[in-house]
C-alpha cells in the first residue's frame, strides 16, 4: 500500500516537473513562418541601440528595448529592396521565463531572418520565437547596450569603407 502511494506521488511529481515544458509553444515551420512574415531576408546588423529599460510587472527585473539598424543583403519576400536599412525592435525578457520567446540581433551579425511589420509601419519585429536561422557570419560580441541612449556599432565590413 505505501509502495503504490510512493509510486502516486512520485508519478505526480513528474507531472508537475514537465508541465511547464508543455507551456512552449512549437516552433513555426518553414512555411509558416514564410506565410506570415512581411519580410524574409539575409541582413546584416549594423548597430543596435537600448531605446528605453521598463521594470517587468512579475519578475520585478529590469529589462532593456531594443532598436537594430540592419541593412538588407538578400530579399527572398516583401517589399524591401538589397540595400535598403530596415529597423528591427524586440523586448528582453525575464531570466526566469521558460522558452527562447525573444529574438537577439547582434553587431555585425549576417543572419537570415522572418519578419513583420510592427503597427504603425516604422520598424519590424520578429515573425515568431525561431524566426531568426543559423547565422552567415557570427557576430564578434553578443554583448548588447543597457542604458537607453547606449548604441552598439557593428565593425566595419571591407565594402563599408572606402578609400581616401
Amino acid at each position: 500500500m505505501i509502495a503504490r502511494v510512493r509510486l502516486c506521488l512520485l508519478a505526480l511529481s513528474f507531472v508537475f516537473m514537465a508541465a511547464p515544458a508543455l507551456a512552449l509553444s512549437a516552433p513555426m515551420s518553414d512555411q509558416e513562418l514564410m506565410d506570415k512574415s512581411d519580410l524574409v531576408a539575409v541582413l546584416r546588423v549594423v548597430s543596435v541601440s537600448c531605446t528605453t529599460v521598463t521594470k517587468d510587472e512579475k519578475s520585478g527585473e529590469e529589462l532593456p528595448t531594443y532598436l537594430a539598424k540592419v541593412r538588407l543583403l538578400d530579399v527572398k519576400k516583401g517589399d524591401a529592396k538589397k540595400g535598403d536599412e530596415v529597423l528591427v525592435t524586440w523586448r528582453a525578457i525575464a531570466k526566469n521565463i521558460l522558452g527562447p520567446w525573444a529574438v537577439y540581433y547582434y553587431p555585425g551579425e549576417v543572419v537570415l531572418t522572418h519578419l513583420v511589420k510592427r503597427t504603425g509601419g516604422v520598424s519590424y519585429g520578429s515573425t515568431w520565437w525561431n524566426a531568426k536561422g543559423d547565422d552567415v557570419k557570427v557576430p564578434e560580441s553578443t554583448e548588447l547596450p543597457t542604458t537607453p541612449g547606449e548604441t552598439f556599432t557593428a565593425p566595419k565590413e571591407p565594402a563599408d569603407q572606402h578609400p581616401l
